[in-house]
């Protein structure tokens, strides 16, 4: 016997950090939300397949947080970002030989933006769509069909249910199966690199500072994380060749710490591995286009950067922003999605290629293109105008 279809104005396939905060956008504004996902999200730091990472919340995605009633579950846990500070190491010793730091005081009285823990944010979002009446959270449970027809999309689940969504939402990653089952192509930017991320404890406080080090390979960031157990802590992004990382990774503890060390140019002091190390592969990728018929994409289905500039997870909250007031009226409507496609893709390209650039020229490993660099930064940051152009322009505002 065939099961019945039910009817949903949005199902959200994907239940990572970005697919549960589309659920509890759209079920804060009263439309009947579903969201799952194969996997239930892990939410201790200490549990198997954690995502140790942490995300920056810039100003921009705050107020979306806001208005959507998160941000007050989340700010108890959030470290303020006062200040981004580069530093260049490329000179013959691993040492910090220029550093410029961008102060949000010179754009306005808020910072930067705040960091938590990706672990934690699934946590905290889980619970608070639990309190939603109108979202119901159902991991374990994949998305197997989609077939987009004009009352909607048709979409199979691997529980044996079918809906028919008013806007289906893909929040399901850089190989997202609804984007393919929209037939929407992609392009992709590969580097040879994967990530390192972790979290260390150190002797000097970071003062709300957020710190990339570039060197040769791709950026070293250290982002501000509260106190662990009494020690400053940070969370670290080490970016490397794939056969850098491999060899990282294999290293007894003592030898691992003595490279983490090297790699800081000490600017928080000795650095001490705080969790266990958990590897990333890092591409640039951007769908053909961001909407199909009753269908958007958001975040890593849409686009996937390079973690430079607190740029990834930010731009999938402005999609979600775009699309929430976009659906207010008629979610999945022809006009809507066209609308969000438009508005969305080429802002995210232009971002794409500004951190691809910036990317391509932290990997550089010959020392005259290691200078030039060096010379480029101190350049642009020297003229004041240009600077505050900068900041603006990575916050996403006008």
């Amino acid at each position: 016997m065939t099961e019945p279809i039910e009817d949903i104005d949005i199902l959200i396939s994907g239940g990572g950090v970005a697919g549960l905060i589309a659920a509890a956008a759209f079920g804060a504004e009263g439309f009947s939300t579903l969201c799952v996902d194969p996997a239930p999200p892990v939410t201790e730091e200490g549990a198997e397949g954690a995502d140790l990472r942490s995300t920056a919340f810039l100003a921009p995605s705050v107020e979306l947080l806001e208005r959507i009633g998160l941000w007050q579950r989340l700010s108890p846990y959030a470290t303020p970002l006062q200040v981004m500070r580069i530093v260049d190491a490329g000179g013959a010793e691993p040492v910090a030989r220029l550093s410029r730091e961008f102060d949000a005081a010179e754009i306005g009285d808020q910072p930067f933006g705040w960091n938590l823990p990706n672990w934690l944010l699934r946590r905290e979002i889980s619970q608070r769509l639990k309190e939603l009446q109108t979202v119901r959270f159902q991991p374990g449970i994949a998305t197997t069909a989609v077939i987009t027809r004009s009352e909607g999309a048709l979409v199979s689940l691997s529980d044996g249910r079918r809906l028919r969504a008013k806007l289906l939402i893909g929040a399901d990653g850089r190989d997202s199966p609804v984007r393919q089952a929209a037939g929407i192509g992609v392009r992709t930017f590969r580097y040879g690199q994967k990530a390192l991320a972790f979290a260390v404890t150190h002797g000097v406080p970071h003062g709300n500072v957020s710190t990339e080090i570039h060197r040769s390979g791709g950026p070293f960031t250290l982002v501000p994380l509260p106190d662990r157990e009494g020690r400053h802590s940070s969370a670290v992004v080490w970016m490397e060749s794939g056969r850098e990382v491999a060899r990282l990774a294999a290293l007894p503890p003592d030898a691992f710490e003595q490279e983490l060390n090297a790699r800081s140019a000490g600017v928080l002091g000795h650095l001490r591995q705080a969790t266990r190390l958990t590897q990333w592969p890092i591409i640039s990728q951007i769908a053909d286009r961001f909407s199909a018929p009753h269908v958007a994409l958001i975040a890593e289905a849409a686009h996937v950067l390079p973690p430079i500039g607190a740029q990834g997870l930010n731009m999938s909250l402005a999609d979600l922003g775009a699309l929430l007031d976009l659906s207010r009226d008629d979610p999945g409507s022809e006009a809507s999605l066209a609308e969000y496609n438009r508005g969305r893709r080429p802002d995210a390209y232009a971002r794409l290629l500004g951190i691809d650039a910036l990317n391509r020229a932290s990997q550089a490993s010959l020392r005259p293109l290691r200078d030039l660099r060096a010379a480029a930064l101190g350049g642009l940051y020297g003229i004041a105008p240009v600077r505050r152009l900068m900041m603006r322009a990575g916050l996403g505002l006008r």
